[in-house]
């Protein structure tokens, strides 16, 4: 064997130990799954949002088509920031971007680059609809002047909600 160079690839057991080691030192943040119709936390699925998206960049590359996993991020240390408790919300088979939970208040989040095109627009409107309950839903979005209203649910800008 070359010296420097490993043979075979390593184990799950490792890489769990690497990110839970990075978790520990607050290099990423695990969020977990959250059942909104059983109400539950889910023990599967969940994800990681890494503290400096320069960090990300240099060990990925920068990739303009993932912008869209930057503003979640943003988002999610945003909510953090803000006090509150942040899960992945699961409502049958439609993911919602994020659930904020603090006191007695609850707000669930959608982020998107764009609300312009009917397709993206649609998606990102079917999981908050899925939601019976009264709290607040949100979609945040990069288009500007869009502050409106779908049955109850909010679009705002990304940009502005940032510094409200």
């Amino acid at each position: 064997m070359e010296e420097g160079k490993r043979k075979g690839t390593p184990s799950a057991h490792t890489i769990q130990n690497y990110v839970n080691a990075l978790a520990e030192s607050y290099f990423f943040y695990d969020i977990k799954r959250f059942d909104i119709k059983g109400k539950e936390f889910l023990r599967t699925l969940g994800k990681y949002y890494i503290v400096d998206i320069g960090l990300r960049n240099y060990l990925l590359g920068f990739r303009e088509r993932d912008s869209s996993h930057a503003l979640e991020n943003i988002v999610y240390f945003e909510l953090l920031r803000r006090g509150y408790d942040v899960a992945i919300g699961k409502v049958d088979n439609a993911e919602v971007d994020f659930i904020a939970a603090k006191a007695d208040e609850r707000l669930y989040i959608q982020v998107t680059e764009s609300m312009l095109s009917e397709n993206v627009r649609n998606r990102e409107l079917a999981s908050l609809r899925k939601i019976n309950d009264n709290y607040e839903k949100i979609i945040l979005s990069l288009e500007t002047g869009v502050q409106t209203s779908y049955e109850g649910i909010k679009v705002k800008n990304l940009t502005e909600w940032l510094i409200e």
